[in-house]
């Protein structure tokens, strides 16, 4: 499989991010299978300048909102505006309208705005006032989130957090990262001299590449193992969904391609079951933290069977 392209934005985003390949990878990865990403770190650990560096890497649209919690659903979607010169409703485009959106802070606005995003994400389109409109082809969301600020903010219902395709964290650096980052920066902005190398055709033939990546059914059982598991934990008050294993197998072949291969192996999946099932598990109270989540599907792939037979067919 060619996964030349794939590279190629790799090391570009590179040149601003250091040393976090796996999410750049997994950011591309929730791209080309159409699903979104929520990156949830504390303040300056780079998830927006992560969102930036893909963006300008991309030959295509890009918009930010900053959620705040006196932002409404119209501010996102757009709005119909009366004109008394023409007697007639004008729709404005909201920055929704867009390729790549960078949904900063979304947990600081109201749940009511929140879930007006919740049909983007989903179907990519927007309804208003009873019109539906298509959004752009592709259509990719990067959410972030403060999990320490808790004060003024609206966490995120099942529902929504159902919509990312993946969550993930950034984390501190080590020493070495952080002194090449200092280095990196101390003269000029790195992002602001940073190129497109891909656009839209380019994700879409990846795509398209993706859908050929072959899942044999030993894998599919695997997958599905993984999904029952979850379902039976006594810590976990709601399991994996079927969606959430359909997600699994998505981003799973579309990590083979990146890999070079067409078939998807057991090691693709294991990678990508914690950030894309974690924040999928509904956990009791007294189990609630996100830690737990993770633990609790690490667990999972420690205790279900690997298949291990030729996956090429």
């Amino acid at each position: 499989m060619d996964n030349q392209k794939y590279k190629e934005i790799l090391d570009n985003v590179s040149k601003v991010i250091v040393g976090k390949e796996d999410v750049i990878t997994y950011c591309l990865v929730a791209m080309v299978a159409g699903g979104h990403i929520l990156l949830e770190d504390v303040p300056g650990t780079g998830k927006t300048v992560l969102a930036k560096s893909i963006a300008r890497s991309m030959d295509m649209e890009f918009s930010r909102i900053q959620f705040t919690p006196d932002l409404l659903p119209g501010d996102i979607t757009g709005l119909n505006v009366w004109h008394a010169q023409n007697s007639e409703f004008e729709f404005i485009k909201g920055p929704v309208f867009t390729n790549i959106l960078l949904a900063d802070e979304i947990n600081r606005a109201t749940p009511r705005t929140q879930a007006g995003l919740l049909e983007c994400m989903q179907e990519n389109q927007v309804t208003v006032d009873s019109v539906t409109r298509p959004l752009p082809d592709p259509f990719f969301v990067i959410a972030t989130q403060n999990p320490v600020e808790t004060s003024g903010t609206f966490p995120l219902p099942e529902a929504q957090l159902d919509r990312f395709l993946m969550k993930l964290s950034m984390g501190f650096p080590d020493k070495e990262e952080e002194e090449n980052i200092l280095r990196r920066f101390m003269h000029n902005d790195v992002l602001k001299d940073l190129d497109s190398v891909a656009g839209g055709r380019d994700i879409l033939n990846l795509r398209t590449q993706a859908v050929m990546v072959k899942v044999s059914d030993s894998i599919i059982s695997y997958i599905t193992d993984i999904a029952a598991q979850s379902r039976v934990r006594n810590d976990v008050a709601s399991g994996i969904s079927p969606r959430g294993a359909l997600a699994l197998m998505n981003t799973a072949r579309v990590l083979a391609l990146f890999r070079g291969r067409d078939y998807v192996v057991p090691e693709d999946v294991k990678e990508l079951a914690v950030p894309v099932l974690a924040h999928r598990l509904i956990m009791p109270h007294r189990f609630g933290d996100e830690n737990h989540a993770q633990r609790a599907i690490e667990e999972i792939l420690q205790t279900v069977s690997v298949p291990t037979e030729e996956f090429q067919g």
